[in-house]
């Protein structure tokens, strides 16, 4: 069966859509009309799109087999004993001394951290050479890979280039339009979409993750997205802020009747400050436990508060079955990353991270 070409008047040229981006209203992140696949159901895995229509007037040379990465063996033993603590990294982009100094803050602490892009921090090293810096600073790399800005030529290089690095897992998105954040003034790629990411992922020998927002519409059709990027190779599922323990439960519940055997990493929501907050409030799928941010910022320690929030809320979420750990996600206010680091790093010692894996 041939791969489906991607479905028209997707700004993000979509195949196995939808992303995460869906507004609660079923709005597109940036066209002006709702999202297309609101109404096509969940499209089957059935291979990468081709590259055009028409055949390459030049043989291309075939790619080297893969060899697999000794990081992704690794976090796979890890995750075979206990569950794992992920930090979203927060370190200033294009700042390697940045990198440096809050990768040593987190060393001990948590067991990986996930380096991808947010919208205000658009332009950044390539994946491949943060995760050097991360990994010789001598915590492990989960590198995000998106989409948007790279052909699926100079995807299969990084990918390669990350097996190289060693690097405990790739995590593969489709990306936030460049018409969001910073740049708004460059062009998107979107060759590729996350599902068909996450195959040239594993067929790379990598451990493959990619996410899902369970509050973002189609929901009743989430589940069985994440099923089609598990045949395609994905292996474990973050799950974007999808409310308290009891939401996330029902999404794995609903995943698991429909056949999905990836392993679950809630994400957490870490708010440490007003700035914080208005970042994680700026989520298009956000949805928090009732009151999280507000008794976080009524404190009269909002560092204190969030990370006692967060341990707390982390600890509900690690007894639900089938999570194979959290992901400490929030913002950092600039000038704060190394405060910030700390936070995180205390909150992952008392969730149980920071056992040495590399």
């Amino acid at each position: 069966m041939n791969a489906p070409a991607a479905v028209a008047d997707c700004p993000k040229s979509m195949t196995y859509g939808p992303c995460g981006g869906v507004g609660l209203d079923g709005r597109c992140e940036v066209a002006p009309h709702p999202c297309v696949f609101l109404h096509t159901g969940v499209i089957p895995w059935s291979g990468v799109r081709p590259d055009a229509a028409a055949p390459p007037t030049v043989a291309a040379a075939p790619l080297p087999d893969p060899v697999p990465s000794a990081g992704a063996a690794r976090m796979r033993a890890l995750l075979a004993t206990r569950p794992i603590v992920v930090a979203d990294f927060p370190a200033r982009p294009v700042d390697a001394a940045s990198i440096v100094d809050c990768a040593h803050e987190l060393v001990g602490g948590v067991d990986a951290v996930l380096h991808g892009d947010a919208g205000q921090m658009r332009v950044q090293f390539p994946p491949a050479y943060r995760a050097r810096l991360v990994q010789e600073a001598g915590l492990v790399s989960w590198a995000g890979v998106n989409t948007r800005d790279r052909n699926r030529v100079a995807l299969e290089g990084e990918l390669a280039a990350l097996a190289h690095a060693g690097v405990g897992g790739v995590h593969c998105v489709t990306g936030d339009h460049t018409l969001t954040g910073s740049r708004p003034e460059a062009r998107p790629v979107f060759d590729l979409d996350s599902t068909e990411l996450a195959s040239l992922a594993h067929r790379a020998g990598h451990l493959v993750s990619v996410a899902e927002s369970p509050m973002a519409p189609p929901i009743a059709e989430r589940a069985g997205r994440l099923l089609e990027k598990q045949h395609a190779g994905a292996e474990i599922c973050f799950v974007n802020h999808s409310g308290g323990a009891e939401l996330v439960a029902a999404f794995i519940g609903r995943a698991r009747d429909l056949g999905v055997t990836t392993g679950f990493i809630p994400c957490l929501p870490i708010i440490l400050s007003h700035a914080s907050a208005a970042l994680i409030r700026s989520f298009t799928e956000l949805a928090l436990p009732p009151g999280y941010i507000e008794r976080i910022l009524a404190a009269p320690d909002p560092v204190a508060e969030g990370v006692a929030a967060a341990i707390e809320l982390g600890r509900e979420f690690l007894e639900i079955d089938g999570v194979v750990g959290v992901d400490l996600s929030g913002g950092v206010d600039d000038g704060t990353e190394i405060e910030y680091a700390r936070a995180v790093a205390a909150i992952g010692r008392a969730l149980g991270g920071g056992t040495e894996t590399n």
